[in-house]
């Protein structure tokens, strides 16, 4: 073996994290984190003050569905997270599709009419009515207006908007022709904000619903969860029971014509009757017996057709849908957005961000000569 061979070995260096020298460069640009962090502290301020209060309410309910038909069995299999191909057929209404319904134009348009309580109105009034004429636009949207938003204001001016004429749905309106729903730019901007302050969650696994209401005063917002629990079981009533409404009004009009029927046979029998008593004659006789036969016929029509509206009662009322309420709407006492938690984001933002400044100072001309070398 040649003694005087050397092998020329790989340097291996193991680079880490040094800590000491992180710390020591901080502490070197403490003044540009510093400086910062009290930027960014004064930002938090001014976020956290004029900053709108928000409360949120939520609650809980379950849907409680009829198991007489293989569609509510589908219902209850697609909450567990089964689909049984048959979630959204006959009567029953998926709920599913609850959430949709808060979603809705027409839902939010009853929402939005709706009279809700304020801190600054002595009565109560709708959402619509109180922001146009008692929200008055805060100093920061003047603000935005005219610096960031100021091409939209000038464009604004040179722009005529056509009056716009909202037609709510009637379906019985001239023909019975349903009319389709216009809205001004006001009421789209205040269903937007509605579509953002009023939502429905549904829980697969569990079975429940949760609906959520944000909205800016503790009472106000309370109203708006009652109210919107209100239209949700009514929307789901009107659907789940329409088909037999629909046959208990058949029923009952068929029920009324029948009962006029055997009235006014009856009447006409008991005339009979009373004529025969004075000239018992064979003639008398057959019109009465011509009559009896008629009356009875229709008497036993007029049996059956009491029988099936009764059914048709109670098929409205098994068919009607409730909403078991777990978790009530109470009014909430403390808003749900807190400054101190703002001004606590924006400082560590602000930190971050300064630290971020100084180490890209020290860091940059490294990570500079190393790509210029590649």
């Amino acid at each position: 073996m040649d003694e005087n061979r050397t092998y020329n070995l790989p340097e291996q260096e193991e680079e880490g994290i040094d800590f000491v020298a992180l710390a020591r460069g901080l502490w070197n640009g403490r003044k540009t984190i510093i400086i910062c962090t009290a930027v960014f502290i004064v930002l938090g301020l001014v976020a956290a003050l004029t900053m709108k209060r928000t409360y949120t309410v939520s609650s809980t309910m379950v849907p409680q569905m009829s198991s007489r038909s293989s569609s509510s069995l589908g219902s209850l299999a697609s909450l567990a997270g089964i689909d049984l191909g048959m979630t959204n057929t006959g009567s029953e209404l998926s709920p599913l599709v609850y959430p949709q319904i808060v979603n809705s134009v027409p839902f939010r348009l009853e929402l939005m009419n709706t009279p809700l309580h304020y801190e600054k109105a002595d009565t109560a009034v709708s959402m619509y009515t109180y922001a146009k004429e008692y929200v008055k636009p805060s100093a920061m949207s003047y603000v935005l207006k005219y610096t960031i938003g100021l091409p939209g204001t000038i464009i604004g001016l040179f722009r005529k908007d056509k009056e716009e004429q909202k037609v709510v749905v009637s379906e019985g309106a001239d023909n019975g022709t349903p009319r389709p729903i216009m809205l001004s730019k006001d009421e789209q901007r205040m269903i937007a904000a509605i579509g953002q302050s009023v939502s429905l969650s549904v829980d697969k696994k569990e079975g429940y619903l949760t609906l959520t209401v944000n909205g800016s005063e503790p009472l106000q917002t309370a109203e708006l969860a009652m109210k919107a629990q209100q239209l949700l079981q009514e929307a789901i009533t009107r659907f789940r029971t329409e088909k037999a409404k629909d046959n208990l009004a058949y029923v009952q009009a068929r029920h009324d014509e029948v009962k006029r029927e055997a009235e006014s046979l009856q009447a006409q029998l008991a005339a009979v009757r009373d004529r025969s008593q004075d000239m018992p004659t064979t003639r008398a006789r057959i019109e009465q017996e011509r009559i009896q036969s008629k009356y009875n016929v229709s008497n036993a029509i007029y049996s059956e057709m009491a029988k099936q509206l009764e059914q048709a009662k109670m098929q409205v009322k098994r068919d009607t849908p409730m909403l078991t309420i777990i978790q009530p709407v109470t009014v909430p006492r403390q808003p749900s957005n807190s400054r101190a938690k703002t001004l606590i984001v924006w400082t560590f933002l602000g930190f971050v961000l300064g630290c971020g400044i100084v180490l890209a100072k020290d860091y940059w001309p490294k990570a500079k000569a190393m790509f210029s070398q590649e």
